[in-house]
């Protein structure tokens, strides 16, 4: 099962990163992406080691961002790749059984290509623009959202992630994605989990009430 919330690192250091993730398992995240860019495996390895303490310590799921060997040598709940990353079947084969892979993708044809490859859910980004990620593909918005979600019709869960806030909750999961990741609100405001938690929750017990 992935947790529906998912709290994307951000920090202008891996020491800010790691500081915030504490904070945001203090707070009550379920999974925690380490996502730390443009920096060598050693030193991830180094962070990741720290990042899965605090995390293990809190009980809170731990992903790794592209560095799935990283991912592996600290036995983390599994790696996140982006869409410029290593193949998922590859990164399957250098991980333990157990762990989870995760996929960026932006446009049907993305999803079907890492669906295809096994992945264990799809974070379909962005939403809107977000300030953890340069080069942003175009924003989806709700219109993106169910333009996908109607044509693929998957059991593969779809996390929606890119500057999502509180307020976008309730109609994102009316398209059919799954869950959220979120960076920007969350490290503006640690408190806001409890609010994204409370939302995730009122939509799933909605659907229970519908369903029985």
């Amino acid at each position: 099962m992935i947790p529906k919330l998912h709290y994307l690192s951000q920090g202008s250091s891996p020491k800010e990163h790691l500081e915030n993730i504490q904070k945001a398992c203090s707070a009550g995240t379920e999974l925690v992406q380490l996502r730390l860019k443009n920096i060598s495996e050693k030193k991830c390895l180094k962070f990741a080691e720290e990042a899965r303490e605090i995390t293990s310590h809190f009980q809170t799921r731990l992903i790794i961002n592209s560095h799935y060997k990283v991912a592996k040598k600290v036995k983390a709940d599994g790696v996140h790749l982006e869409t410029s990353d290593v193949c998922p079947i590859i990164a399957r084969t250098h991980i333990y059984t157990w762990q989870i892979i995760g996929a960026t993708a932006n446009t049907i044809q993305e999803c079907e290509t890492v669906i295809s490859k096994q992945v264990d859910y799809i974070g379909l980004s962005p939403f809107k623009g977000s300030k953890i990620k340069e080069n942003l593909e175009i924003a989806l918005g709700l219109n993106g959202y169910r333009a996908i979600l109607d044509v693929l019709k998957t059991d593969t869960p779809i996390i929606g992630m890119g500057g999502i806030i509180p307020e976008d909750v309730k109609d994102i999961l009316e398209t059919g994605i799954s869950g959220i990741g979120v960076s920007d609100a969350i490290t503006a405001d640690f408190n806001s989990v409890k609010l994204f938690n409370e939302l995730l929750s009122a939509s799933a017990t909605e659907e229970q009430r519908h369903t029985f």
